[in-house]
């Protein structure tokens, strides 16, 4: 199974059987289109993100095993327990991204069928919501099941719109619907509500009860057949999809992406637990080698007493160090010859000098620190010691926000106080090289209260001048500037402001005329509109290191540290 961390329109190779109330009437569709996929697709699977004890992973194993095409172990297509999932939300999505993706079942599958939640006599007020946003962060466009039984067509219909607003309010689309079980003569009826809705909508009838798994799947799929014209449904599902980005999709692919190719990365504040629980997690997903700063046996007792088992596979080193000490010594009095003998000695002794200096020698590809020591003692070693990349005379600051589907990234947030249009153009340019670095196509927006001329004053011309520069130095990039965040950001609004500019309301880099504004936007769009900020992201450094804040939790240095090692290959590759 491929997977998108950009808005690309494509074809998919998976598919969400979503149902508002799971039961038979969906087990007869799940079963029906596992046995119409194998039928288009030389290997299919199937997974279930929420599982309840005896639900409907065994009955689809039974028609798996009908086809004679391996199923696999249980737990290859189950995601978590749904009693679970709402301990922790956040924590069970991106599980469930990460199970989905590393699954041998699903690695191996031509096309994989997603089901929701199984039917409970307990209902769930969420139970919808949670399949809708579970659909978008697989990347999956949905086919509906629905329930005809007791309901007029109208019933019927309006529980369709229902359930399709509630999917594409969650960034995936709708492909067709089943309406499973209904009963005869209602077929018409229900697609004359539907005609705004533009899909296929197939009938399924009841099938009356059978004993065994065997039974049900060859009952179930007969059931299928009679209501369902297969063409129509392949020529549905190859329709084209954008798939969605969300914060848990994201998230993981910054994971995979790093364990593509592994890179090292010192930590220095070694012994914080935080810091030991984020290198726990990405050695176990074999994402980046480690390198904890701090004494070893304290390290490994501490590890061991919070059952950190991964962190065995890390290396630790000893700021006590003679022979390396010494050679570090040596290498910093080069970087910085103005100092002393004295001075060098004892800026050795400062955690983030030493894990700089692993970094400039190679020892270490990158860093990541500040989950104990505030940004001036992160950032400082750097810019003396790694300094800026030739032609980048400034060091920024961008943010990555992810929103609901999709990921922006915003500049300078962190660095720059006030820049001129010169340094504005560097950190747009910089910026879009983060931005591909994790699979974002920037579209670059310079920010002002302007948009294309309607405003004047000096800072409308200082952030034209910066658009100047910027269109001289990359004349095919996509940009548009000077121009207001709203007719950047949507779509509807570029439409009355920037009627004919191609890339207003499409804006995917967002580039602040000071760090004022930068700092301010990204906190009041992570705060009010529900945005997962990763970052700041270092721009400009020779080789990257970057900064936590002293409040991160261990999922923000878990996606700092990924960041940093997509930044070593992005070095690589220059």
């Amino acid at each position: 199974m491929r997977q998108s961390s950009s808005n690309k329109i494509e074809t998919t190779d998976r598919v969400f059987l979503f149902s508002p109330s799971g039961g038979e009437g969906r087990d007869t569709v799940a079963v029906g289109l596992l046995k119409s996929l194998s039928k288009r697709h030389p290997l299919v699977s199937f997974f279930q993100p929420l599982f309840r004890q005896n639900g409907l992973l065994p009955l689809l194993s039974a028609s798996m095993d009908e086809l004679y095409l391996e199923a696999g172990r249980e737990e290859e297509h189950a995601g978590v327990k749904e009693e679970e999932y709402y301990t922790n939300e956040p924590l069970m999505r991106r599980a469930i991204v990460t199970k989905f993706y590393t699954s041998p079942a699903i690695k191996k599958a031509d096309f994989a069928l997603v089901v929701g939640s199984d039917y409970s006599k307990v209902a769930h007020p969420n139970r919808m919501n949670t399949d809708a946003a579970l659909s978008a962060d697989l990347q999956c466009p949905v086919l509906l099941s629905v329930s005809g039984e007791e309901r007029s067509a109208f019933e019927i219909a309006e529980s369709i719109k229902a359930c399709a607003r509630t999917v594409q309010e969650k960034g995936s689309k709708i492909l067709g619907a089943f309406v499973s079980p209904c009963r005869e003569g209602i077929e018409e009826k229900v697609r004359l509500e539907l005609v705004d809705l533009s899909i296929p909508v197939w009938f399924i009838r009841k099938v009356k009860g059978k004993e065994n798994l065997r039974q049900k799947a060859e009952a179930y799929f007969e059931a299928y057949q009679k209501g369902v014209n297969e063409e129509e449904l392949f020529q549905a599902l190859s329709r084209p999809f954008t798939a969605p980005v969300t914060p848990a999709c994201f998230q993981y692919s910054l994971i995979r992406r790093a364990s593509e190719r592994k890179k090292t990365i010192v930590l220095p504040e070694g012994s914080e637990e935080r810091v030991l629980r984020a290198a726990n997690y990405v050695l176990s997903h074999d994402a980046v080698d480690i390198i904890l700063l701090g004494e070893e046996k304290y390290i490994r007792r501490r590890a061991e007493n919070i059952n950190l088992s991964f962190i065995s596979k890390a290396k630790i080193l000893s700021m006590d160090d003679g022979p390396l000490k010494e050679k570090l010594e040596e290498e910093m009095k080069k970087a910085l010859p103005t100092c002393s003998d004295e001075q060098i000695g004892e800026l050795i002794k400062d955690c983030s000098y030493f894990g700089t200096m692993l970094v400039k020698t190679g020892i270490a590809d990158g860093m990541v620190s500040g989950a104990v020591h505030p940004t001036a003692q992160t950032v400082r070693p750097a810019l003396r010691i790694i300094r800026t990349r030739p032609g980048s005379e400034i060091v920024s600051g961008s943010m990555l926000m992810c929103m609901q589907e999709h990921v922006d990234i915003y500049a300078d947030v962190a660095i720059v106080p006030n820049p001129t249009p010169a340094q504005l153009s560097i950190i747009a340019s910089q910026t879009c090289k983060t931005a591909r670095m994790v699979g974002i196509d920037p579209i670059v927006g310079f920010l002002s209260y302007s948009t294309l001329g309607s405003g004047k004053g000096k800072d409308v011309d200082m952030v034209k001048e910066a658009v100047e520069d910027f269109s001289s130095l990359h004349p095919k990039a996509p940009f548009v500037g000077p121009i207001q965040f709203d007719a950047a950001f949507s779509p509807q609004v570029a439409k009355l402001k920037a009627p004919n500019n191609p890339f207003a309301g499409r804006v995917s880099a967002y580039i602040c005329p000071d760090l004022d504004s930068g700092n301010i936007l990204y906190k009041a769009v992570e705060r009010t509109g529900g945005a997962i900020a990763i970052g700041p992201v270092l721009q400009g450094l020779n080789k990257p290191v970057n900064d936590l804040s002293r409040g991160s939790t261990m999922w923000d240095i878990v996606n700092t540290i990924a960041i940093t090692a997509l930044s070593c290959e992005e070095e690589d590759n220059e």
